[in-house]
């Protein structure tokens, strides 16, 4: 157990005066089961523990066992694999799952961010793997790796999970192996944060300092509540100024919407769809190949990439090479330089908030819930699944039912 006393403390950044009771509770568990703690810890006997100690302990003193013990099952595994060397190379075997992986993702049509994010987490956990090839591995190997982000890497509960859907999706879909049951993994502390939020004064500074399309790009995450993705991936169809709906296409969970097209950006959307015709006529003079179009519909329609109502509403000036076709054609504004000019922005109006372009997101929830609008109502402006995810809004906004006041203003 002292090995374990110094993992805890060097890799798990444990308080010192918790490392006792860490433990303790692996020791009671290998008492309770009967077994010698040269043996591996079965992980139904630490359920029958938990479930004893349910009885007897308070809910926190359950909880801080059952982590001690995922921690204890994870440092056995390292510890066995450490001693076996990492003697074998299975770099040209991986390369081919790698290429199994990317023609799979994009015959079920996964977007290009999905593509790549999910192809590091595999690379990854193929570096993390490297002692076995893609054959060898099983449920234990991708719940280690983990537990390894979780332990040593210490990363959070929703990158721990984004990891966990892209190794299933290889586990099930490119290797076909049975992950089994992942209850021992270590699980990543989900932490409950707030969203940083603007006020009006501050969202008008910001917005102040822009230009041009990035000013226009700026109202419409604002007053529409759009992703950045969502604002970028934007066609000349979505806009009904007429219905004053603005419509976002294959979303977050590949989910269709509709939101508000705010009345302030109407005359400046005009100007700007004069401008970008201009655009869109050079490009059908010069011939260049139409835009990308989602899905399958340009091997249906081959020509509907060059009709107007396709062309981006926020296109590129510049023309780029597609990542996957490699067709030279015109692109939406890249999210990099919206990012860039919002941090300028809000550092030119002395805000001293971490603001991001999602910030403006946030604000928008805000504000509507602070005017008193239905939960419901903003939960599908903004798309979300569930309106638990909605509710988080109702913690920041500044105005509350009970008008409480701090007894320092009394």
């Amino acid at each position: 157990m002292e090995e374990f006393s110094d993992y805890l403390t060097a890799k798990c950044k444990i308080n010192p005066k918790q490392i006792p009771f860490y433990v303790k509770w692996v020791n009671d568990c290998y008492g309770f089961s009967n077994c010698s703690e040269e043996r591996q810890l079965v992980w139904e006997n630490v359920q029958k523990y938990l479930y004893y100690l349910e009885k007897k302990r308070e809910p926190w003193q359950v909880k801080q066992a059952e982590y001690a013990l995922r921690l204890y099952k994870y440092f056995q595994t390292k510890t066995n694999e450490d001693s076996e060397g990492k003697n074998i190379n299975n770099k040209i075997a991986w390369e081919k799952v790698f290429k199994q992986t990317r023609n799979l993702l994009r015959l079920q049509q996964k977007s290009f961010s999905t593509e790549k994010t999910y192809m590091q987490w595999i690379k990854r956990f193929a570096l993390f793997s490297s002692v076995k090839s893609p054959e060898e591995v099983d449920g234990e190997a991708l719940k280690n790796f983990l537990s390894f982000l979780a332990v040593e890497r210490r990363v959070g509960a929703a990158t721990q999970n984004q990891a966990f859907n892209a190794l299933l999706f290889l586990f099930r879909k490119v290797l076909c192996v049975d992950i089994g049951d992942i209850a021992e993994t270590v699980r990543a502390r989900k932490k409950r944060r707030l969203p940083v939020v603007l006020t009006r004064r501050e969202v008008n500074l910001v917005i102040a300092e822009l230009q041009g399309v990035t000013r226009l790009m700026a109202e419409l995450i604002y007053g529409s509540g759009l992703r950045l993705m969502e604002c970028l991936r934007l066609r000349i169809q979505d806009i009904d100024q007429e219905r004053g709906v603005l419509v976002v296409r294959s979303g977050k969970g590949d989910k269709d919407r509709q939101t508000l097209l705010p009345e302030k950006v109407k005359d400046g959307l005009i100007a700007h769809l004069e401008y970008i015709n201009k655009i869109y006529e050079e490009d059908r003079t010069n011939d260049l190949p139409g835009v990308a179009l989602p899905g399958a519909l340009d091997r249906k329609y081959p020509n509907a990439g060059k009709e107007w109502r396709w062309f981006w509403l926020f296109p590129s000036k510049d023309l780029s090479k597609d990542p996957r076709s490699a067709v030279i054609r015109r692109h939406h504004i890249y999210p990099r330089s919206l990012q860039k000019q919002i941090g300028r922005a809000v550092n030119n109006a002395g805000i001293v908030k971490r603001v991001t372009v999602h910030t403006l997101r946030h604000s928008f929830a805000t504000h509507l819930v602070e005017n008193g609008y239905d939960i419901r109502t903003v939960q599908e402006l903004l798309g979300h699944s569930s309106v638990q995810t909605t509710m988080i809004y109702t913690h920041v906004a500044q105005k509350n039912k009970l008008g409480v006041k701090s007894p320092l203003d009394g």
